[in-house]
C-alpha cells in the first residue's frame, strides 16, 4: 500500500515538471528563427524575356500582275535560287493577242497621221492661192478695173482657206495623241506580257510555294488580296520578332544586347542586339475573358538581329530573347526575398523612428494560439506612418528594418542604391519569418 502511494506521488510530480518544464522550454525558443546573408557588391544585369518567331531579315512575297494560268513552274518549296533565276511562267496568249493588236493600232494611227498631214499641206496651197487671188483683185479694184463683187469673193475665199487649213491642223495633232495613246497601250501590254513571265528578286530560298502547275492566278483589287505565289526569304541575314509587355518596353533601347534561344536548336544560345522597337502594340495579342468583364494584353514587337549563324534555321521557328536592359559592375546588392514593406513612423524631418517591437506572444501548455497582433496606435503630433520599402539587418541579436531604394532588378538580386553597405547582414527567410517579424525583434539566426 506504502509502494502505491510512492508511485502516485512520483506521478504527480513528474506532471508538476512537466508543466513547469514545458512553457521554459517553449519560452526560451519563443525568438523566430531566420536565415542571413552578408550584403556584398555584385555585377547585376537587368533582363527582360520575351518570345517570338525567328523570321529572315528580308524576303519577299512573290505576286502576279496579270491573270491567267500557270504553265510552267520551274521551283520547289525549299529550292535555293539566285537573283534572275526563272520561277514560272502564266499563259502568255492572251496578252501577246492584245500586243498584235496594239501594233496594229499604232500603225493605223500613224497611216491617219500621215493623211492628216497631206490634208494640211493642201489647204496651206489652197490659202496662198485664195491670198494672191485676193492681192490681184485689191490690185484691179485700185484702177477700177474689177467689180466689187469680184473682190468680196476673193476676200471669202481667203476666210475660208484659213479656216480649212486650222481644222486641218487640229486633225493633224488630233492624229498625234491619238498616236501617242495607242503607244502607252502598247507599252502597258508589253509589260504585262514581260510579267507573265517570273524570275527570282534576289538570292535566296523558297520558303513558301501557294501554286501549283496548271492552277489560275488571281489579281489583288481593293478589297481582295491577290494570290502570293511564291516567297523567297534571304536566310543568310535572320533576326527574331519576339513581343515585350507594355511595362517592359521603356526599358528597351535600339542597341541592347540580347541572347537568343531557339526550340528548334537546343543546349545553344545566340548573341543578337535589339535593331527595331514598334510604335503600336500588337494587333493580334491575345484576350483574355473573365466573369467580370474582358483584359487585353498589350504587347509591342521588338526586332532583335541575330549576329551568330544559326545552322539549319528556317523562317516561323520558336524563339526566346533575353535582352540585358542595364547592367551594373560592382553594385551592393540584396537578394530579392529579404525586400519587404512595412508601416514604419516617421518624424517631421523625414527620419525613421524605431519604435518598441510588440511583446512576444507566448503560448503555454494547453493555450490556445494568441491572436493576431493589434493595430499599431496612432502617430504623435507631427509624425506620420508610411508604407516604406527595405529589409531587416541582423545586429546585436535582433532584427532592424532599414529603409532602401534599390535600382534594377537582376535575376536573384536587387541593386541597392541607399540604405545597407557591404557587410550588412540582412534576413532572407523564411518567409513567413520575413513577413511577420518586427522591427526590433530578438531572433535566431540558423
Amino acid at each position: 500500500m506504502r509502494r502505491r502511494t510512492w508511485l502516485i506521488i512520483g506521478v504527480v510530480v513528474v506532471l508538476i515538471a512537466a508543466g513547469i518544464g514545458v512553457p521554459i522550454y517553449r519560452n526560451r525558443n519563443a525568438s523566430p528563427t531566420v536565415t542571413t546573408e552578408v550584403i556584398r557588391t555584385r555585377d547585376l544585369d537587368a533582363i527582360v524575356s520575351a518570345s517570338g518567331k525567328i523570321q529572315p531579315k528580308r524576303q519577299i512575297n512573290i505576286s502576279a500582275t496579270t491573270m491567267g494560268r500557270v504553265t510552267r513552274l520551274a521551283v520547289q518549296e525549299g529550292q535555293r535560287v539566285k537573283a534572275g533565276q526563272f520561277l514560272l511562267e502564266i499563259d502568255p496568249r492572251s496578252l501577246a493577242g492584245q500586243l498584235e493588236r496594239g501594233e496594229a493600232s499604232v500603225a493605223a494611227a500613224r497611216s491617219a497621221l500621215q493623211q492628216a498631214d497631206t490634208a494640211v499641206d493642201q489647204a496651206h496651197a489652197n490659202l496662198e492661192l485664195a491670198q494672191q487671188t485676193l492681192k490681184r483683185q485689191q490690185d484691179l479694184s485700185k484702177d477700177g478695173l474689177t467689180t466689187r463683187e469680184a473682190l468680196e469673193r476673193a476676200q471669202n475665199d481667203v476666210t475660208v482657206r484659213e479656216a480649212e487649213l486650222k481644222t486641218r491642223q487640229q486633225e493633224a495633232q488630233m492624229r498625234e495623241q491619238q498616236i501617242k495613246q495607242e503607244q502607252a497601250a502598247l507599252s502597258t501590254t508589253q509589260y504585262n506580257l514581260s510579267q507573265v513571265t517570273i524570275t527570282s528578286p534576289m538570292n535566296g530560298i523558297v520558303t513558301r510555294r501557294n501554286i501549283e502547275e496548271g492552277e489560275n492566278v488571281v489579281v489583288g483589287t481593293m478589297n481582295n488580296a491577290g494570290t502570293v505565289l511564291l516567297t523567297v526569304a534571304d536566310m543568310s541575314s535572320i533576326q527574331a520578332e519576339v513581343e515585350v509587355d507594355e511595362t517592359d518596353i521603356p526599358t528597351v533601347t535600339i542597341g541592347q544586347p540580347a541572347i537568343v534561344t531557339i526550340d528548334a536548336v537546343p543546349d545553344r544560345m545566340f548573341k543578337g542586339h535589339v535593331t527595331d522597337i514598334g510604335n503600336s502594340p500588337v494587333q493580334a495579342a491575345a484576350q483574355v475573358t473573365s466573369n467580370l468583364g474582358q483584359g487585353q494584353a498589350t504587347n509591342f514587337k521588338v526586332v532583335v538581329a541575330i549576329d551568330d549563324p544559326v545552322p539549319e534555321v528556317r523562317p516561323g521557328f520558336t524563339c526566346t530573347a533575353e535582352i540585358t536592359t542595364a547592367t551594373r559592375k560592382n553594385a551592393k546588392a540584396v537578394p530579392i526575398q529579404s525586400l519587404t514593406v512595412r508601416e514604419m513612423l516617421f518624424d517631421e524631418k523625414g527620419a525613421l523612428v524605431h519604435e518598441p517591437p510588440p511583446p512576444v506572444q507566448r503560448r503555454f501548455f494547453g493555450t490556445p494560439a494568441p491572436a493576431a497582433p493589434p493595430a499599431p496606435p496612432d502617430p504623435p503630433p507631427g509624425q506620420t506612418r508610411k508604407e516604406t520599402e527595405g529589409v531587416f539587418v541582423f545586429r546585436d541579436g535582433k532584427v532592424v528594418f532599414v529603409p532602401v531604394k534599390v535600382g534594377i532588378a537582376g535575376e536573384r538580386y536587387f541593386e541597392v542604391r541607399s540604405g545597407l553597405e557591404p557587410g550588412d547582414q540582412v534576413v532572407t527567410g523564411p518567409f513567413d519569418s520575413v513577413r511577420q517579424i518586427a522591427d526590433g525583434s530578438p531572433v535566431t539566426v540558423k
